[in-house]
């Protein structure tokens, strides 16, 4: 509240005021409320199990915080009503990914750059790829009022040929979905959603890039009054001498940074034939623990394969070594129940083991990596982190260094010694990517119900 205090002092100070005027910053200190919009979806604001998620959110709330106000943050489905709102004055700005472009200058305002995306030609695996816009043979589908437009006029001039379609009625997901049922032909997504998409849809083709290194930033209005616009600044000035924003981009998309289309079909294909004969016993057994993790586990560990078997001893569909398998009372590891049983109780152990003071979800991904190569390696690389002057119960600053406990310079000063560091990684993403497309599948109802046997 001081700082906020100061800078508004300084502010007004800078623009010669003499006395309080009825400015959009004094609005929101007089409601205690800022009002932000944002599209909704698993990048910028979704309802989760523990409240209210998303990049955008957390970022806003930052700023909420910064102000000293309360955050209000308003979902849309439709990208034009989002602008009209702000417009209208029914918003104080917009948090939603958006692209600067320098035809909006005029009418709207953006802040600084805080990440770059870049736009993808869309289509349907199985059709001819097209690699430049020469080789578009139909009219891209796009949304109205969006940067896709602007860039597809932009590239008109070059190719008088281009041809496209904007709708109002659909929002982008919709598109990415019209292209898998061949309703459309071809789209342009941002690279951040479109990652998060082929999560569970890996048929959604990238044909090439038609942009790159495009800067996302805050909209606000160009109406005259800088006063909200001015704080922005030295908002993300602050933010860049803290590890917020890799935090918030390991959260969100550091899982998602790599796609492999083999892998996400074949888990696709295994969610819809497989898991159902198991479903039921990773629900029964689950608990407390979110009963698509543990799915997602047993994934990574085994796809779902009850006799599966490593070089190293561990069996099963949860893959249980002999000891963990008698510490939690299982006595056939190739019995699929008794194994998603003990696979339950073994990561149930793992989380109590986390500190409290952790917050979720870095509990479950540290116990995660835990069930991958044990806790006490685990707590090794919270041990560096910590001497390196980063945050060891943050995951995003932990998963950097566990990589380190492959290189002796730093496992020898370690309790446990050498550990395979960058694999728990690579193994925390994957159960991630897994745990996310079974919740979108979960609650899109695309999963069938049946019994174990």
């Amino acid at each position: 509240m001081i700082k906020f205090v100061f800078i508004a002092t300084l502010f007004c100070m800078l623009l010669g005021c003499e006395q309080a005027t009825d400015n959009q910053l004094e609005r929101i200190k007089h409601k205690q409320i800022i009002r932000v919009g944002t599209l909704a979806g698993p990048g910028n604001y979704f309802q989760a199990r523990h409240g209210e998620q998303g990049y955008e959110y957390e970022l806003s709330a930052e700023f909420a915080d910064f102000l000293g106000v309360r955050l209000q943050m308003v979902p849309f489905f439709s990208l034009s009503e989002l602008f009209e709102r702000l417009d209208n004055g029914d918003l104080d700005m917009i948090a939603s990914g958006i692209s600067y472009h320098p035809k909006r200058t005029h009418k709207y305002k953006f802040g600084p750059s805080y990440r770059s995306i870049s736009q993808k030609l869309v289509f349907k695996q199985g059709r001819t790829r097209p690699r430049s816009i020469e080789d578009i043979d139909q009219p891209i589908t796009v949304l109205a009022n969006s940067s896709h437009v602007l860039t597809l006029q932009a590239l008109k001039q070059q190719y008088p040929a281009l041809t496209w379609h904007a709708v109002t009625e659909k929002d982008e997901e919709e598109l990415l979905l019209g292209i898998i049922d061949e309703q459309i032909a071809y789209t342009i997504a941002d690279s951040h959603t479109l990652a998060l998409f082929r999560r569970y849809h890996p048929t959604v083709s990238i044909g090439f890039s038609i942009t790159r290194d495009d800067p996302i930033s805050w909209v606000l209005r160009n109406d005259g009054d800088d006063s909200l616009f001015a704080l922005l600044l030295p908002f993300f000035a602050e933010l860049k001498q803290t590890d917020v924003l890799y935090t918030l981009e390991e959260k969100y998309y550091g899982h998602v940074s790599s796609f492999n289309y083999v892998n996400a079909l074949a888990f696709v294909e295994a969610a819809h034939e497989v898991l159902p004969t198991y479903l039921a016993w990773f629900k029964q057994y689950a608990k407390n623990i979110d009963w698509r993790l543990l799915a997602a586990l047993s994934y990574q560990e085994s796809m779902w394969n009850p006799r599966a078997k490593s070089p190293t001893g561990v069996r099963g569909i949860m893959m249980l070594t002999l000891p963990t398998a008698k510490q939690v009372g299982v006595t056939n590891r190739l019995k699929p129940e008794q194994n998603i049983r003990g696979g339950a109780q073994y990561l149930a152990k793992l989380l109590k083991r986390i500190p409290a003071r952790i917050p979720q979800p870095d509990r479950t991904w540290f116990a995660l990596a835990s069930y991958n190569v044990g806790w006490g390696h685990v707590n090794d690389a919270r041990i560096i982190t910590q001497q390196q002057g980063a945050d060891p119960d943050s995951w995003a600053d932990v998963k950097k260094r566990l990589p380190l406990l492959i290189k002796k310079r730093y496992y020898r000063k370690t309790k446990y010694g050498y550990a395979r560091g960058d694999v728990a990684v690579q193994y925390v993403d994957n159960i991630r990517r897994y745990y996310d497309a079974l919740i979108w599948l979960d609650e899109n109802h695309a999963l069938s119900v049946n019994s174990g046997k």
